[in-house]
């Protein structure tokens, strides 16, 4: 069930809107697989295939829907170019360090390009160049020494004053040759081509922990069991955590609209340089150029309300762009690292058969797909010259160890702040279509009421660690501020690292007498 806002509105997906997708069963029973995937996003799904193409015998279980994570909320974009981050990582990893990085998604964008042509998939995929511009004196050094890194990591593309696209820009940077796609259309081929060589796939299955072993034991909520001689968590937040990865990965969320604009577009992919991001590309939709205007990022379950952030997209659209019409909106969630390069490899030391790969930041197209080309290597046996660049065992002391001090005392803030943070709403101030914090005998709960006038109220503490949770207006969710993970207006689970539900608290049940409720 959607919920609406106070203006009717929906978050609803295009890619999702537009896909039809399969449903699979969940698993009823224990079996056995050779490579267990946790996790049914890009990621997971071209893991399984690029495994199949190698013989392996594959299982992919998804604690939901297939696609309907950050793969079905994504912006789509194949490239290369993941905002202003070369010239930092030459500082940070040296030349060589950094030219692995764009080599290894320059080798994933050509593989997403060989697949499509292979099977002929009609996915939208189209070459673009990308740009990130900017119009703020204060950015435009920063526009010089990336276009710098370019040239001296050997780069097609550089610095320009300007871009094809009709808005205010001091300076820029273009990549050439990237390219954008439908991503859902993508994954169906892929998904069909698991169903018919016998990869097998599992909905609504959700793992919970995992026992380590020569063959392992991954356990599921519903008392099943699956032993794997290899184990892959591609679940966005690692559901097997021993590792701590909480701790090293910091969810964040951005927001997409997909307007309707006056002026013909000219082509090409743009983000901005600095705050707050804007970022562009365009999408056909009935035969219709509609341009996805995405941006606003921010920690989860922290800022000022999350709808604001759709209606500063909307305002951004209409002056800049000459948007009018509003066809879809959406929000998508991204975990980053505190170095900014994912995880991908063995989970850790020790640990030869258990693969992990996630902290794509907001670039998961290009970047899931090296975790499934580096974890088949991985699991053949075969040598990966970006193994080291990408392991989850690495550890950057600068900058990474300021970045991991920062988070986690942001985190301890909210942990203990948030329980002394008392609503200032009480149970008969809720309106329809709205939800909040509120005061309910002297405590704290949220509450929620539907369209017509139905409650849901749930305990705010949330279920991994405790942090009081926090009412997300342009999602109408439920965001823990320290972790990341994320609950439905009902209470549900819709992003870890949290695996139980937030307690529901049934209306009916209150004693209105010593609550602030009346009826």
């Amino acid at each position: 069930m959607n919920a609406r806002d106070e203006k009717g509105n929906v978050p609803q997906s295009y890619w999702l809107e537009s896909t039809k997708l399969e449903s699979f069963s969940p698993l009823k029973k224990d079996i056995e697989v050779e490579v267990a995937i946790i996790g049914g996003g890009i990621t997971g799904i071209t893991t399984a295939y690029k495994l199949m193409k190698e013989g392996f015998r594959v299982a992919i279980f998804e604690a939901s829907t297939l696609l309907n994570g950050t793969t079905g909320h994504t912006t789509a974009k194949i490239t290369a170019q993941h905002g202003l981050i070369y010239d930092q990582l030459i500082q940070q990893l040296g030349e060589d360090g950094a030219k692995l990085y764009y080599e290894a998604n320059a080798q994933a964008a050509e593989f997403i390009k060989e697949t499509i042509n292979q099977y002929q998939i009609d996915c939208q995929f189209q070459h673009e160049d990308a740009y990130i511009y900017t119009n703020e004196n204060t950015e435009v050094e920063k526009l010089k020494r990336e276009a710098e890194a370019y040239e001296r990591l050997g780069i097609e593309g550089g610095f320009t004053n300007e871009i094809p696209l009709d808005i205010p820009v001091k300076a820029a940077v273009v990549m050439k040759g990237q390219a954008q796609f439908h991503p859902l259309h993508y994954l169906t081929k892929l998904i069909h081509y698991i169903k018919e060589n016998g990869g097998e796939i599992y909905e609504q299955s959700v793992a919970t922990h995992m026992e380590d072993g020569d063959v392992a034991t991954v356990f599921f909520r519903d008392g099943h069991k699956v032993r794997a001689k290899y184990v892959v968590s591609a679940s966005h937040f690692p559901f097997h955590d021993g590792q701590g990865y909480f701790t090293r990965l910091y969810p964040k969320r951005s927001y997409v609209i997909a307007v309707k604009a006056e002026n013909p577009y000219p082509g090409g992919m743009y983000i901005s340089a600095g705050q707050p991001t804007r970022s562009i590309r365009s999408v056909t939709i009935e035969d219709e150029e509609i341009l996805l205007v995405t941006g606003a990022g921010h920690k989860t379950g922290q800022g000022i309300p999350e709808v604001e952030h759709y209606d500063a997209l909307e305002t951004f659209a209409s002056q800049t762009l000459g948007a009018t019409d509003i066809m879809y909106r959406w929000s998508a969630q991204d975990l980053e690292t505190p170095d900014h390069v994912p995880y991908i490899g063995r989970i850790s030391e020790g640990h030869e058969n258990i693969f992990v790969a996630t902290g794509f930041k907001k670039w998961g197209m290009t970047t899931s797909t090296i975790a499934a080309l580096l974890i088949t290597d991985l699991i053949k046996g075969k040598k990966n010259h970006y193994a080291g660049l990408f392991s989850p065992a690495r550890f950057h002391a600068n900058p990474g160890l300021k970045n991991v001090i920062k988070e986690n005392l942001n985190v301890a803030a909210h942990l203990i702040g948030g329980k002394f943070d008392r609503p200032d709403k009480e149970l008969k101030d809720i309106k329809a279509g709205e939800g909040a914090a509120i005061t309910m005998k002297g405590g704290r709960a949220g509450a929620y009421k539907n369209e017509n006038g139905e409650l849901f109220i749930v305990d705010t503490a949330c279920t991994h660690m405790g942090c009081e949770v926090h009412w997300n207006s342009g999602d109408r969710t439920w965001d823990c501020p320290c972790h990341g993970s994320r609950f439905s207006y009902e209470g549900e689970v819709m992003e870890g690292p949290a695996e139980r539900p937030l307690k529901r608290i049934d209306p009916d049940a209150i004693d209105y007498s010593t609550s602030s409720r009346t009826i």
